[in-house]
């Protein structure tokens, strides 16, 4: 796959506080074509805030990535682009998806369906300002009566953007609910439309990837939570989209690769953040072993890496 090709790709999808570098970098190492960063303020960018900084870090092994920028206001946005490039990401993503109200309620993120002209006049400046490649990430709509994404998909792929994913989740739904594909499939399926178009919401195994990218004809899959704890389900994808088998992943391999996880956290944000950051990945990790409640407790409460690595043998040995 080329830098800048979007099809028959299998990507991890943008999650705050969990797609850091260490993270995507299991993903790729898994099988991800195609990753994100997490979303990034505008403002903070433009401040220069440590920790949006560090976001946009990745490896050049991480290729082809983007970063996902948000904002409501149209003069931040284009004034953080010049910081945005300076990373050289391979394209920059708008995220006008998100529908936490730290975000939307701002205007940002999917606040902004409520106002599509503002919406695709903001799109359109950057791209005509950006030096990079310009992606957007979208949701069906604001809410069950105004779900829209059919009628302005056009123009936001005549503002000029370079690819289009569409989660398939109003705002108001958040992440209740089931993710409705359909609608994506009629995107994919207009005529009109001929930039890529990437599907996203409740793939949590390489089944339904297959499934769904063959039934509604997208161009590439995004996985989110269903990569959460779960970095394998992107060798799992890559496997069944080549017609292969699924492969067991090993009790001893998820201890493996969680404690990898950790020591690149905290190579890159320190033990302290990491040990604390780490505890939303331990369940899932670890979900569907029985009886594991004490142990997930013990992960989570646990306050040192010495302790942390000793829970993490003795559930290697108690599973063996």
């Amino acid at each position: 796959m080329s830098l800048l090709d979007f099809h028959n790709v299998i990507g991890l999808s943008p999650m705050d506080d969990i797609t850091d570098l260490p993270f995507r970098q299991l993903c790729k190492e898994m099988g991800a074509d195609l990753l994100i960063t997490e979303f990034i303020a505008s403002e903070a960018l433009n401040r220069d805030a440590e920790k949006s900084l560090r976001k946009m870090r990745f490896t050049p092994s991480q290729r082809p990535i983007g970063i996902q920028i948000f904002g409501a206001d149209e003069g931040e946005l284009l004034r953080c682009l010049e910081v945005v490039e300076q990373a050289h990401p391979d394209f920059i993503d708008i995220n006008w998806g998100c529908p936490v109200r730290k975000v939307a309620g701002k205007g940002a993120g999917s606040g902004i369906l409520q106002d599509i002209p503002k919406m695709l006049g903001i799109t359109a400046s950057m791209v005509r300002h950006a030096h990079l490649p310009v992606t957007v990430k979208t949701r069906i709509g604001y809410s069950h009566d105004s779900m829209m994404i059919t009628d302005f998909c056009e123009a936001l792929q005549d503002t000029g953007i370079a690819a289009l994913s569409i989660h398939g989740r109003t705002k108001t739904q958040m992440y209740g609910g089931t993710a409705d594909w359909t609608m994506i499939g009629e995107v994919k399926n207009n005529p009109r439309i001929h930039i890529p178009i990437l599907g996203n919401g409740d793939i949590v195994t390489a089944a339904q990837a297959v499934e769904y990218k063959r039934r509604y004809g997208v161009d590439g899959i995004l996985i989110g939570r269903g990569a959460i704890g779960n970095p394998w389900i992107f060798e799992q994808c890559q496997r069944a989209f080549r017609g292969e088998s699924e492969r067991e992943i090993s009790v001893a391999e998820r201890v493996e690769v969680c404690r990898r996880h950790l020591q690149m956290a905290i190579d890159f944000k320190g033990e302290r953040t990491a040990i604390f950051e780490m505890r939303k990945h331990y369940g899932a990790y670890f979900k569907g072993l029985y009886n594991f409640k004490p142990y997930r407790l013990a992960l989570v409460s646990t306050p040192s890496l010495e302790e942390t690595l000793a829970v993490l043998d003795r559930i290697a040995e108690h599973y063996r």
